[in-house]
């Protein structure tokens, strides 16, 4: 571990130039008296370190001084197809790999390439949560990425929406996705692979057994169809309801995309008073009188009659907690 940590912070000098002990630290993740002995530790190995004193002083290489230590390890090759995913790689357990890997991978570059792709770095940024959602906690993924990696089978005490609600399973765990910020997680269970949300796991224990992953199997391909499925069959209902132009274009922002893309598929034309007609997916009466409140006063439902019903309800007893102002 310390050995890499060394080789580390020799290819941050050599592809950033002078960094401060503070910023070393930072980027090694250890403490500023570690970087201290870190560094007499390569001056005694005879490699070319200084340091300059003063406010804009730092540790920087002899001019001209590289190192031909960028090799990669097995586990930093297989970490690079997280490159520029650093948040990710991280909840994975791979973030100190992933970062050594990106060291080498520079230091072993010309300058010129090696500075396009700081450059690079500097302009393009993924941000995979979306807007106004906190990180789901999930303990477990560092353990289970470790049994994928292993291929050896888990046992995990899951909290699912139907009953019962806790159930215990034995999984063959074979990738992870994320999803809008999100993990889930692909797992054979008997001759199925289905889909856990890897937030929903409320223990988690890996096994010492293997299992022999599917040859054919691939995440991808298995997580586009999963998605494609899951949308078609969550959305089992659907409502005709009559809303204004403006409405249809705020269904992008309040509902989910497959009811809002749905929606304006199937809307017809405006009326004189910019209302149209149009069907809207929804998975339950329930679930439809939830998203269509967001709509206030721009929608109408027509049909199912239920849903009618109860959205005039909430209406009538909204107008009660708000009465009409006095005229004037």
């Amino acid at each position: 571990m310390r050995a890499s940590r060394l080789v580390s912070l020799l290819l941050l000098l050599q592809s950033r130039g002078r960094m401060t002990a503070h910023e070393l630290a930072d980027a090694l993740e250890v403490s500023v008296r570690t970087v201290y002995r870190d560094v007499e530790s390569l001056g005694a190995a005879g490699v070319p370190v200084y340091a300059d004193r003063g406010p804009a002083g730092g540790y920087r290489l002899l001019d001209g001084y590289r190192t031909r230590l960028t090799g990669l390890t097995a586990d930093e090759a297989a970490a690079l197809s997280l490159a520029g995913m650093p948040g990710p790689a991280a909840e994975l357990g791979l973030g100190a790999v992933l970062t050594a890997a990106e060291l080498k991978l520079r230091a072993a570059l010309p300058p010129g390439l090696a500075e396009q792709g700081e450059r690079i770095r500097q302009r393009f940024h993924l941000d995979a949560p979306g807007w106004f959602r906190d990180p789901e906690p999930t303990p477990y993924l560092t353990a289970l990425a470790d049994a994928i990696w292993q291929d050896r089978l888990v046992e995990l005490r899951y909290q699912r929406w139907k009953r019962p609600r806790e159930v215990t399973r034995v999984l063959a765990p074979l990738g992870v996705v994320l999803k809008a910020g999100r993990w889930y997680l692909a797992a054979r269970a008997g001759d199925d692979v289905r889909t856990y949300r890897v937030g929903a796991i409320l223990e988690l224990t890996v096994r010492d057994d293997h299992f022999d992953r599917p040859a054919d199997f691939d995440l991808a391909a298995f997580w586009r169809e999963w998605t494609d499925r899951y949308e078609r069959g969550v959305y089992r209902d659907e409502a005709r309801v009559r809303v204004t132009v403006a409405a249809l274009e705020f269904m992008t922002y309040v509902f989910p995309s497959a009811m809002s893309r749905a929606a304006r598929a199937a809307a017809g034309e405006p009326d004189a008073t910019g209302w149209l007609h149009t069907t809207v997916p929804i998975e339950s009466v329930r679930h439809g009188h939830t998203e269509l409140l967001k709509l206030g006063a721009q929608v109408e439902v027509l049909a199912p009659a239920e849903l009618r019903d109860l959205v005039a309800a909430s209406a009538h007893a909204m107008a009660a907690l708000y009465p009409a102002p006095p005229p004037g």
